[in-house]
């Protein structure tokens, strides 16, 4: 019974941290705009049983991505048995869902087995961070704290899987020692199992309660330590995956009120709705957080860090600042910045800082060839060139404010209706000589 009071209370103290931080995170989504409407959710299920659960993009890279696959799976697997602990930590019980027989054989197999897999790989991404040089870890992005964050995540998991098997083989023998049933099978536990003969049935019973706790609470800190790492996409990547926007790469959308004001040119007597008289004016494009869309902020929620989407960018190869990692790193660095001024203060709030230029430089955003080689590429699917050709659009269309080429397409195109400095009347005197015949 009091087993059942610590861990009862335990849980409710996790859950309520929990609650607290997700609520906050989530509050700054007010403050963003509208996005795409989410639809056509029989083939938002199917992108992500491709690229969330089949793991697709990751395998681009084949042996690391079959390792990180490796680590998803078994977390997939190994969260069962996790809810078992959880029940039979509340109810006082051993086992309790063994009533489903051979299905929580095979959930107990599957997670013994991942266990010692998913350690195995965490080991091998441990020795690539810390004593191999992979350049697309780096960056100027990349501070201290980003390979500190990265190294305790892994460590934690590491426990976590110790914990796991350590647990599985002190139940194993504690039961054949006791000559009672086995619930469960457990192939690696049962090898390991061999590492506690010698020990009394009490001494089996302290070693199993020891990994029992210490993994269970390792899932409850670790959980509530996600939030503030980049290991958050453990609980983002799947539904951020599931918010795909689904049209094609590359297709820019249109902005409403330039939409509005085109049309209006071409057909003075057409009707359109009106903003209210009393409605905030919105910028053209994006400034600051407060202008980007909530799939912007999903997705920065979301990112991995792992580095894919800036290891493709031709910009970032060839030698320019631009690395589209750094662009939704920076937007979630600045919400967590300006987000609690906002949540006090409302969307009036101003701290003299913005994310473009504060964080985002202009040199970065011109660089961006929009070819959307990072987001092919990216296994949550971010969409990188939809903000930063917002960004683009708040420079051009607020601060008139552009590289030099484009500036003389712009006055190009105003005065001769083409990019080109020539008048329609001039545009074919290139062919004034040649044996051909002009229209």
């Amino acid at each position: 019974m009091v087993k059942q009071i610590i861990f009862a209370l335990t849980i409710l103290l996790a859950l309520g941290v929990f609650t607290y931080t997700i609520r906050r995170l989530f509050s700054y989504f007010r403050f963003t705009k509208a996005s795409f409407p989410v639809r056509d959710f029989r083939k938002r299920i199917l992108v992500t049983l491709e690229v969330a659960i089949g793991q697709t993009k990751i395998f681009r890279r084949p042996v690391i991505g079959f390792f990180h696959a490796l680590v998803f799976w078994g977390f997939c697997v190994i969260l069962f048995g996790s809810v078992e602990m959880i029940i039979d930590g509340l109810s006082g019980t051993e086992k309790s869902l063994r009533v489903i027989r051979g299905l929580h054989n095979l959930i107990m197999a599957s997670g013994d087995v991942f266990a010692l897999l998913v350690a195995i790989s965490i080991v091998l991404f441990m020795i690539r961070r810390l004593f191999m040089h992979i350049s697309r870890f780096e960056g100027i992005e990349m501070k201290k704290v980003s390979h500190q964050d990265a190294n305790i995540a892994l460590s934690m998991i590491l426990l976590l899987m110790l914990s796991l098997m350590g647990m599985n083989a002190a139940y194993v023998q504690m039961q054949l020692t006791a000559n009672e049933t086995i619930y469960g099978v457990y192939p690696v536990g049962a090898i390991v199992s061999s590492l506690f003969t010698g020990l009394s049935l009490n001494g089996l019973q302290i070693a199993y309660e020891v990994c029992w706790w210490s993994h269970i609470l390792l899932i409850f800190i670790f959980a509530n330590i996600l939030p503030y790492s980049k290991h958050f996409h453990v609980f983002m990547s799947v539904p951020n995956t599931f918010l795909t926007r689904l049209e094609p790469l590359g297709k820019l959308t249109n902005m409403d009120d330039i939409t509005r004001e085109v049309k209006l040119m071409l057909n003075p007597n057409a009707t359109f709705e009106t903003p209210a008289a009393n409605a905030p004016v919105s910028r053209f494009g994006v400034k600051d957080v407060e202008d980007v869309s909530w799939k912007n902020y999903f997705d920065s929620l979301s990112c991995t860090e792992c580095g894919r989407c800036t290891s493709v960018c031709p910009a970032n190869t060839t030698g320019k600042m631009l690395s589209p990692r750094k662009i939704f790193m920076d937007l979630r660095a600045r919400m967590k910045e300006k987000g609690p001024g906002l949540v006090k203060h409302g969307k009036e709030f101003n701290d003299n800082k913005s994310y473009l230029r504060d964080y985002v430089s202009e040199e970065e955003l011109w660089a961006c060839t929009t070819c959307n080689a990072c987001a092919q590429e990216c296994p949550v699917n971010i969409n990188h060139p939809t903000l930063i050709v917002d960004m683009r659009r708040y420079l051009v269309m607020e601060e008139s404010s552009a590289p030099s080429g484009l500036k003389t397409m712009f006055s190009n195109i105003e005065n001769n209706g083409a990019p080109w400095q020539y008048s329609a009347e001039d545009r074919l005197l290139w062919a004034e000589n040649l044996e051909m015949k002009i229209p």
